[in-house]
C-alpha cells in the first residue's frame, strides 16, 4: 500500500524506473515517448550528461547556502546568462523554485513597487480568461481557470479577467486578424478605466496560452497594443512565461516573438528541464532601481530561492539552449511537427483547429469541425483520449474546459527539444491510434 497522496486518489499509475532520451520506461520494460516533456517541462529530454554532471560537480562543492547568508556563484552565472538573453529593459533575477512561486513573487514585486514610489492606491490587477498562472493563491486568483479556482474562490484576491486572445474561438467573420487583435486588447483600457485609472497595478498575461487553452498564440500586433496600453496607464506588463518560455516557442523568451518587452517576466519549467526544481521572475532596472532608492528590501522569500545545486542545473540547461542551439532546434523541429500534423489530421472531421509556436503545439476536437460546436463535457472526451495515446506508449497532455472552463477539449504537445524525424512519426502513428479509437 502506498502512502503517497497522489494527484487523483482513483488513479493507478505505474513506477517509472529509468529516462532516456525522448522516452521513460515504466518497471516492466514499456516505453513511452513523453510527447508532452511532462508539462512542457523536459525539453532536453531524459538522461541529459551534461546536466547531471552540473549537478553532481556542484552537490561536492556546496549544496545549500541560505540567501539571507550567500550568494552562490552559479546563481550569478545563471543570472548573468539569463539577462544576457533577455528581452530589452530586464536587468535583474530572482531565482525560486517553480512557476508558481515564480508568479507569486512577480504579483507580489508589482504591488510592492508601486508602494515603493508612493502610489499604494494600486491595489488591483487585470488578467485574461481561459488562463493559468500558478496554483498558489496569489496566481490561481489571477489565473482565469475556472475548474481550478472554483473550490478556492472565497479565499481569493479579486482579479479582473478580460477576454483571450483567441482568434480559433473569438475572431468574427467579418473582421480581420489586426482588427479583432485590437478589439480584445482594447478590454484592458476598458478595465482600466472602470476600475478607476490610478488604481491597477498589473496585467498579467501568457505570450502563448498553455494548458488551460492549448497553445494559443496571439495574433499579430495584439501585444504591441496591449503594451501601449499599459504604458499610457502606469501600469505593469507582466508576462508568464512559466510554460511558454525557455524555446518552448522557438525563441529563448516568448514574448521575443511580439516585439515587445514586459516590465516582469517569469520563467521555470524548461529552465530547469526537469533536472531539478527551478523557476526565476526576472525584472526591469526601472523596478530594481525603486527598491534601491524606496526600502531596499523585496517583503518575500523562500527557503530555497537561489538553491546552488538547482542553479547549476539551469546554468547547464541554458548554455544548451542558447550556446548549444537547442532552441534553433526547437523552431525547426516544431514546424516539422506541425506540418506532420496538418498532414495526418488537417481534414480530420473531430479537429477544429491545429495551431501553436516551435516545440508548443495543440489539436483542438470538436464534434462539428464546420460548426465548431464541441463535444458535451460530460463525454470528457480528453480523459478517453489521455488514456488510449498513453495506453499505445505516447505521453501527451490532454486538457478539457478549452472554451470557458467547462466545454472544449484539446491535446497539447510539448517534447523534447531533441525530436528526431522518427519520433515525429511515432508520436502522429500513436495519436492516429487514440483518435481512431474515440474520435
Amino acid at each position: 500500500m502506498s502512502h503517497i497522496f497522489p494527484r487523483h486518489t482513483k488513479a493507478i499509475l505505474p513506477t517509472v524506473s529509468r529516462g532516456e532520451g525522448v522516452y521513460l520506461y515504466d518497471q516492466s520494460g514499456k516505453a513511452y515517448l513523453d510527447g508532452s516533456g511532462g508539462a512542457a517541462v523536459s525539453c532536453l529530454g531524459h538522461g541529459d550528461v551534461d546536466v547531471t554532471h552540473a549537478i553532481k560537480a556542484q552537490l561536492d562543492k556546496v549544496a545549500f547556502a541560505h540567501t539571507s547568508f550567500f550568494t552562490s556563484e552559479p546563481a550569478e552565472q545563471l543570472a548573468d546568462k539569463l539577462i544576457a538573453h533577455a528581452p530589452q529593459g530586464i536587468d535583474r533575477v530572482y531565482l525560486v523554485s517553480g512557476g508558481s512561486e515564480a508568479m507569486e513573487a512577480a504579483l507580489k514585486l508589482a504591488r510592492q513597487y508601486f508602494v515603493e514610489i508612493g502610489q499604494p492606491q494600486r491595489r488591483h490587477v487585470i488578467a485574461r480568461q481561459q488562463s493559468y498562472h500558478g496554483n498558489t493563491l496569489g496566481a490561481l486568483a489571477t489565473g482565469g481557470n475556472e475548474w481550478r479556482r472554483a473550490p478556492f474562490a472565497p479565499l481569493m484576491v479579486e482579479t479582473s479577467h478580460i477576454s483571450p486572445c483567441f482568434e480559433y474561438r473569438g475572431r468574427r467573420d467579418d473582421e480581420s486578424a489586426a482588427d479583432y487583435g485590437l478589439r480584445v486588447a482594447n478590454e484592458l483600457e476598458t478595465e482600466i478605466q472602470r476600475l478607476g485609472e490610478d488604481t491597477v497595478f498589473a496585467f498579467v498575461a501568457e505570450p502563448v496560452v498553455g494548458a488551460t487553452a492549448g497553445a494559443v498564440p496571439p495574433v499579430e500586433g495584439y501585444f504591441r497594443r496591449i503594451r501601449e496600453i499599459c504604458d499610457k496607464y502606469g501600469v505593469l506588463l507582466v508576462l508568464d512565461e512559466v510554460m511558454c518560455g525557455m524555446g518552448r516557442t522557438g525563441t529563448l523568451f516568448a514574448c521575443e516573438q511580439e516585439g515587445i518587452s514586459p516590465d516582469i517576466v517569469a520563467v521555470a519549467k524548461g529552465l530547469g528541464a526537469g533536472y531539478q526544481p527551478i523557476g526565476a521572475m526576472l525584472c526591469s532596472a526601472r523596478i530594481y532601481a525603486a527598491f534601491e532608492a524606496g526600502s531596499g528590501f523585496f517583503q518575500h522569500g523562500h527557503t530555497y530561492v537561489g538553491h546552488p545545486v538547482a542553479s547549476a542545473a539551469a546554468l547547464a540547461v541554458l548554455t544548451k539552449l542558447s550556446d548549444g542551439g537547442l532552441v534553433n532546434r526547437a523552431s525547426e523541429m516544431g514546424e516539422r511537427l506541425n506540418d506532420a500534423l496538418v498532414s495526418a489530421f488537417g481534414q480530420h472531421p473531430h479537429i477544429g483547429d491545429i495551431r501553436g509556436r516551435g516545440m508548443f503545439r495543440a489539436l483542438e476536437i470538436v464534434r462539428d469541425r464546420d460548426t465548431k460546436e464541441p463535444f458535451a463535457p460530460e463525454l470528457a472526451k480528453h480523459k478517453a483520449l489521455k488514456a488510449a495515446t498513453f495506453e499505445a506508449g505516447l505521453i501527451c497532455y490532454p486538457m478539457g474546459g478549452t472554451i470557458d472552463g467547462k466545454r472544449g477539449d484539446h491535446i497539447l504537445l510539448a517534447p523534447p527539444f531533441i525530436l528526431e524525424d522518427q519520433h515525429i512519426d511515432e508520436i502522429v502513428t500513436k495519436l492516429q491510434i487514440a483518435i481512431g479509437a474515440h474520435l
